[in-house]
């Protein structure tokens, strides 16, 4: 039987007591940045840190009345797994996850930690998908997909219910894909409310299996790249996601990983958020300049999880200025008398450029005994800053080197 808004209703009532009615505050400094009137659902202050857990109580609540859950068993790359963990520890149902080895160390600690058992297999989520389902068949578990399921859709479109509730004059929402569950969902949720609002998915291009299903007709495998946002690194769209989607969804966007790192930056700093490269998709959709039609309007940005680990924040808050040209790296030659180097920091400082690091070598940087090459990292404001630094650095007969150049004359 298709579903309906009154089984998303159903699933409110039915997880409500034990889920966050998470806030959706507008942010005027996104509004700003992106030219329409934006508002954050934060799905990440949920307890487990994204919105997944609303499908997975859900669906344990709905197998719970129907058969006796000795155990349940699913495959995911982190944020699915966390909801049954934390879910089924409340229910006092054991649960078993499936992880690829990919899967961020913060979230398999996590998992242990709220008391599920934990195994890391394969290389994609496609292949610990298959080795879950291998064990659900041995241990006579019950398997939980993770997006490919009603009861789990049903649950994720509840934030469409509360989306409504909190911006009643809502024009469009835009919302990270990985399998579906969530959009789909929310898709249902909206448009049976109120039609006129458009729904936005948003993939990474490393990730992009929506597009290439809705373009096949059917789900289809595709090969995966690395991405930022591993909460959306699934390798086939899902069956009855992608069959809601394709009549209620209105727009699909891809984003690029430096998109991606850019959007995570954007959320610290202007939002004060820490939110996972699968969570900042919304807004890197809207700042990559491929929704100029929602200017003006009231758009939801659906921030869908917070767990990143911290060493991949610091890589990606870095990735994140170097795109926003707020780190720049130049090599240099310089007198390797005294004064050498105090005459290059001199000019960095009257070009307001702060020095965050500098290398130098000696031995590989050519005939001349009376040179040193450089490899320094200054930060400046914008592009038109660097532009101005590197004025300043010719203009002092500063010789500037090709970075890529001067790095195959370090020693390995």
């Amino acid at each position: 039987m298709p579903l309906s808004i009154d089984d998303i209703l159903a699933a409110r009532r039915r997880i409500a007591s034990e889920i966050y009615f998470s806030p959706c505050p507008e942010s005027i400094p996104l509004s700003e940045l992106c030219g329409a009137k934006i508002y954050c659902k934060l799905e990440y202050l949920q307890r487990t840190g994204s919105f997944k857990e609303r499908g997975a109580r859900n669906a344990l609540l709905v197998r719970g009345q129907h058969k006796r859950l000795s155990g349940v068993i699913a495959a995911s790359a982190g944020n699915h797994a966390l909801g049954l963990a934390y879910h089924g520890k409340l229910l006092g149902i054991p649960v078993t996850v499936v992880m690829p080895r990919f899967a961020p160390l913060i979230k398999v600690t996590n998992c242990r930690r709220l008391g599920a058992q934990v195994e890391l297999f394969g290389e994609s989520l496609a292949d610990a998908r298959g080795r879950a389902e291998q064990l659900a068949a041995e241990r006579s578990l019950e398997y939980f997909p993770g997006f490919d399921d009603p009861d789990i859709v049903c649950g994720q479109g509840t934030v469409g219910l509360e989306l409504l509730e909190q911006v009643p004059e809502l024009d469009a929402v835009v919302i990270s894909v990985g399998g579906g569950g969530l959009i789909a969902g929310v898709a249902l949720a909206v448009k049976a409310l109120k039609p006129t609002v458009q729904i936005i998915g948003v993939q990474p291009v490393n990730a992009a299996c929506f597009p290439a299903a809705l373009a096949a007709g059917q789900p289809l495998d595709i090969q995966l790249q690395p991405t930022l946002a591993d909460g959306l690194a699934v390798t086939c769209a899902g069956k009855l996601p992608l069959e809601i989607c394709r009549t209620l969804v209105d727009r699909w966007v891809k984003v690029d990983e430096q998109q991606l790192s850019l959007a995570v930056l954007r959320l610290v700093e202007m939002e004060k958020s820490v939110v996972e490269g699968a969570g900042a998709a919304t807004l890197a959709a809207l700042t990559s300049g491929q929704l100029p039609e929602l200017s003006g309007q009231r758009v939801a940005l659906v921030l869908s999880g917070g767990n990143i680990d911290p060493i991949v924040l610091s890589r990606v808050i870095e990735k994140g200025l170097v795109a926003d040209n707020r780190l720049w790296q130049f090599a240099a030659s310089i007198s390797d008398r005294p004064g050498g180097l105090a005459r290059l920091a001199s000019v960095l400082a009257e070009a307001g450029a702060s020095v965050k690091d500098i290398a130098h070598d000696r031995t590989f940087s050519g005939p001349s005994i009376n040179a040193v090459n450089v490899l320094c990292t200054v930060e400046a404001a914008d592009g038109q800053h660097i532009a101005a630094i590197r004025a300043c650095l010719v203009k002092a007969g500063v010789h500037l080197l090709d970075v890529a150049a001067a790095r195959q004359t370090q020693p390995a």
